[in-house]
């Protein structure tokens, strides 16, 4: 019974410095990638998303003059799916007005390049 115990409250302290590294993140305004070529290294995001939440307008901005070169195409899905935004990058920002058709809730968008391959994921937050 002890040992069970012991694993249970290991488990919950696990759980809570996950949500504490998170929130953390979160509140210093940090963003962070995955190199899926090097596993278990950070990188920071290609693409800023703000302000999120956001309210009227979103704002993309590439980080880095190699992907403005490169064409991006940026799309932005509903949480069930439905794709409600999609544009090349021409530039080295895209500010999408939020009409109707954005309700309140969490989207995400994707940063692909010509091939289609996905090059980052994001979510941001409307509150309208």
């Amino acid at each position: 019974m002890n040992k069970i115990f012991t694993q249970n409250i290991l488990q919950v302290l696990k759980r809570v410095c996950l949500v504490a590294v998170f929130a953390f993140a979160i509140t210093a305004n940090q963003s962070f990638a995955i190199d899926h070529n090097k596993p278990g290294e950070l990188q920071a995001k290609a693409v800023k998303c703000y302000p999120n939440p956001a309210v009227s307008f979103v704002n993309f901005e590439l980080s880095s003059a190699d992907l403005i070169s490169k064409n991006c195409l940026l799309q932005v899905y509903s949480f069930t799916g439905k794709r409600m935004f999609e544009t090349a990058f021409s530039g080295s920002k895209i500010t999408i007005t939020l009409t109707n058709d954005f309700y309140r809730g969490i989207y995400v968008y994707q940063l692909r390049d010509k091939a289609g391959k996905i090059l980052e994921t994001g979510k941001f937050q409307v509150t309208k």
